[in-house]
């Protein structure tokens, strides 16, 4: 049976939203309630979370679907959860785009006037090329939104429309990914009885919940180091000017763990929680903690301190960090986005990660966590859940006027509504 979306009405309207996050370790949901603002209001946006999924991820890989059976098992769960805790259903969700290669565009497009006043099919014309300008190469566009606009070649204001003009041009930036990889995950949606609302790079998403708009505004980079993949995005003047991801992360470290201890992984994956570090103090030498061997029945506890435990996971680190740092010289707009950096996602927590990160990258590190959303649990305010509140962030109004464009929505969910229709008329 297809979902229909069942909006809560209280004292005044509200619009009710869900949010999806697939990730390597963990599928988190979140369902909201999208609240006008009060008056001149600005502490903050207008969200209540209503309902909370969190599953274990299955048929994930560093992003990308593998397994479409064990993975739409685990969104199916994950939603349904959300969805009994709010006490609606959904027919539609903003999902976060981490696979394909992410990769940013950042060009002109311009399209002469027509009439001599700008309107809305002026700026389409421009939008349409730039498009096709990102999908030229087999990409598929996720993200598109505008980073300078110009009338007859001066600034113009952030809305030209009405306006007297001979010529328009933009400066954009566009997110792509590889196309087979970005259809498993809508495909995936599709299966789930659910519509794609609007698909957002997870970067961008990640940023939008650990940084602040003075942040963005003078320039800063945000790092998400999740399990499976470690994202940047870059803002400068409150403009998105750069992403990427790579398909490394903390799962990395785990296996180090697992293999240098000969322990099973989710020892391993504690071991790092509880006593992970990159950086020894003096007292680590001495300061140990047990676990059991792998396959060992016998209940016999093996030991190793912290300091050795170190010395395992600091290769693997320096290595992501190296990741990051080529990234960060190859791309052309590390000049704009300053010299502060914000890290987040779950490895983000290791001790002594953001002093390793400063000392190589010769930056101003801090580690964040989402900011705070009414009715958030405390389990989802760490750094691991920054990209689904980003998700959430990205679709309040104030933020969504700041991106000004986003990505072929209608195009997108008016596809989905023929392959939900397909599969509802098959089933």
């Amino acid at each position: 049976m297809a979902r229909e979306r069942a909006n809560r009405r209280g004292a005044g309207p509200k619009h009710v939203i869900g949010v999806l996050d697939i990730g390597t370790s963990k599928i988190a949901c979140l369902i909201a309630a999208i609240e006008p603002a009060r008056g001149a209001d600005t502490s903050g946006p207008p969200i209540r979370i209503l309902g909370v999924g969190h599953q274990r991820a299955e048929g994930v890989k560093g992003g990308v679907i593998i397994d479409l059976d064990s993975a739409e098992q685990a969104v199916r769960a994950t939603v349904a959860q959300a969805e009994r805790m709010a006490g609606v259903e959904l027919s539609e969700i903003h999902i976060a785009v981490s696979c394909g290669r992410l990769k940013s565009h950042n060009f002109s497009a311009k399209a002469p006037v027509e009439g001599g006043v700008v309107r809305e099919s002026d700026l389409d014309r421009v939008l349409s090329a730039g498009q096709a300008y990102v999908e030229q190469r087999g990409r598929s566009l996720v993200h598109l939104n505008e980073v300078a606009l110009r009338i007859d070649g001066a600034p113009g204001s952030r809305d030209p429309r009405g306006m007297a003009a001979h010529e328009l041009a933009l400066d954009l930036h566009a997110v792509s990914a590889d196309e087979a990889p970005l259809r498993n995950l809508l495909m995936l949606i599709g299966r789930c009885y659910l519509e794609v609302a609007s698909h957002v790079p997870a970067p961008y998403a990640s940023a939008l919940a650990v940084t602040s708009e003075d942040e963005r505004r003078l320039g800063v980079t945000a790092v998400d180091i999740g399990a499976g993949m470690t994202s940047l995005a870059m803002f400068a003047e409150d403009r998105f000017i750069h992403a990427c991801a790579m398909p490394v992360g903390g799962m990395q470290i785990t296996f180090d763990i697992a293999r240098a201890l000969h322990t099973p992984l989710a020892e391993a994956e504690r071991i790092k929680a509880l006593y992970g570090t990159v950086i020894c103090a003096p007292s680590d030498e001495h300061d140990g903690f047990t676990f059991p061997a792998a396959g060992d029945e016998g209940g016999i506890m093996h030991h190793r301190t912290k300091a050795e435990l170190a010395e395992v996971i600091r290769p693997r680190v320096t290595a992501i960090v190296h990741q990051i740092r080529q990234r960060l010289e190859e791309c052309a707009m590390t000049a704009y986005a300053g010299r502060c950096l914000v890290l987040t996602g779950g490895t983000s927590q290791l001790t002594g990660l953001s002093d390793l990160v400063a000392a190589q990258l010769g930056c101003s590190v801090r580690v964040a966590s989402p900011q705070a959303i009414s009715g958030l649990p405390p389990a989802l305010s760490s750094s691991a859940f920054s990209t689904v509140v980003g998700l959430l962030l990205a679709q309040t109004h104030e933020r969504a006027a700041r991106r000004v464009y986003r990505s072929r929505e209608a195009e997108t969910g008016s596809y989905w509504k023929r392959v939900g229709s397909w599969l509802r008329e098959g089933f």
